[in-house]
């Protein structure tokens, strides 16, 4: 199977990690983090905002299944791409509204999609305010500590589970 990369942040990687996972076609979602200069940085590094990474979801799929355009609509679709450097009550530069482009088509898919999306009425229903997601050429991903691995699966009684993750997934169809 030949497989491409997606990296997406969307605020919290749990959140994301946790829709995606779901997506026909996502043969893998890790979280993780890049977009910063720091070198092989701990979750406790990005979470003083000083390293200038992105927590995101790194997502090998399978281009026969689902192309590029398609996880962008679950990106578009699964967070708020106008608030700038946050989600809910997460904030912070950690949990921009990213899009990691892998290649050059991706780059030019990332931003017709996000034209394609503030023009839409889906948007202009939900927001007041233009996107301000990041479309940047990806750069080295480091993967998120083992406890932050499927963190919905493993944790789905914690309350940022219950009170945050679970409601998202319900909104998006996806099993809770």
């Amino acid at each position: 199977m030949n497989t491409e990369l997606a990296t997406l942040g969307t605020g919290c990687f749990w959140c994301t990690e946790a829709v995606l996972n779901q997506v026909d076609g996502v043969v893998r979602a890790v979280s993780g983090y890049m977009g910063g200069h720091h070198e092989d940085p701990s979750y406790d590094d990005i979470c003083t905002g000083e390293t200038g990474h992105a927590e995101v979801v790194q997502v090998e799929f399978d281009p026969a299944q689902i192309r590029f355009s398609q996880i962008l609509d679950w990106f578009w679709a699964m967070h708020d791409p106008t608030t700038l450097n946050a989600q809910g009550a997460d904030v912070g530069t950690q949990y921009r509204s990213a899009i990691f482009y892998h290649s050059e088509a991706q780059r030019e898919e990332a931003l017709q999609s996000k034209q394609a999306y503030e023009a839409s009425e889906d948007f202009s229903r939900k927001y007041s305010q233009p996107i301000v997601t990041e479309i940047t050429a990806a750069s080295h991903f480091y993967p998120a500590e083992g406890y932050h691995q499927d963190y919905y699966r493993q944790n789905q009684a914690a309350p940022y589970c219950r009170a945050v993750i679970a409601p998202k997934l319900e909104k998006l169809d996806l099993d809770s």
